[in-house]
């Protein structure tokens, strides 16, 4: 018997959750929110859009270890000075985080601004043009980086968040048109050994739908928001 044979002539009903639905989305899904304040603290304007865009550097750090170990591979991260470091692990490497005690920890630096765009934002190892942090003629004060204390579930839905306000005391106003998330890298292997140090690597860019304009003495605050199953 060939299976499928006289399937037509069978009485069959396909139950309705096997039909597409929202279900076949992808399950993560990253918001950026952008409030806007004048001098006087007041809300100016308010923008949400889809956030599309990790870049190549973070799809790269996504390949398992062991898959590049056993196979001789290696990839290559470049950083925002337009550095490359090709990264050869053991099974035994990982990325090192603050609680693992390693004297070069890797850790969240910033979301930055810029007033430039990119046409292929995976691609992207830096923003095409940051606005600098300080009071100066064309620079933002970039405040601290903050990260939500815990995952917050909501139903089927779990989230967390990252935001930073700038200030704009540069005397006029400032046109923001990208975003990104900036993170200091380091990866290290068994007993200190086989260790990489990335430095600061571009691994999230967003070119905004429209320009977002920062009045004198007024501020942004960004959110990026990261959702599994939305």
């Amino acid at each position: 018997m060939i299976i499928g044979e006289n399937l037509d002539s069978l009485d069959i009903k396909v139950p309705s959750d096997v039909y597409h639905t929202q279900k076949d989305l992808p399950t993560l899904n990253a918001y950026l929110t952008i409030i806007v304040k004048d001098s006087n603290g007041n809300i100016i304007n308010i923008r949400r859009q889809r956030s599309r865009s990790p870049t190549t550097n973070l799809i790269r750090l996504l390949i398992p270890t062991p898959y590049l170990a056993s196979n001789n591979l290696s990839v290559t991260i470049v950083n925002t000075s337009n550095t490359s470091t090709t990264f050869s692990p053991s099974t035994a490497n990982g990325i090192s985080y603050p609680s693992n005690q390693k004297n070069t920890p890797s850790y969240l630096v910033m979301i930055q601004v810029g007033s430039g765009s990119q046409p292929n934002p995976a691609s992207a190892y830096s923003l095409a043009a940051p606005i600098a942090n300080g009071s100066g003629a064309g620079q933002l004060i970039y405040g601290q980086l903050s990260i939500s204390s815990s995952i917050f579930v909501s139903g089927s839905s779990a989230y967390f968040y990252i935001s930073q306000t700038f200030n704009n005391l540069s005397g006029n106003t400032i046109t923001i048109t990208e975003v990104g998330i900036i993170t200091n890298l380091n990866s290290h292997g068994p007993y200190g050994g086989n260790n990489y140090s990335f430095g600061n690597v571009l691994v999230w860019y967003d070119v905004l739908s429209s320009p977002i304009s920062v009045p004198n003495a007024g501020s942004v605050t960004i959110y990026y928001t990261f959702m599994v199953n939305p």
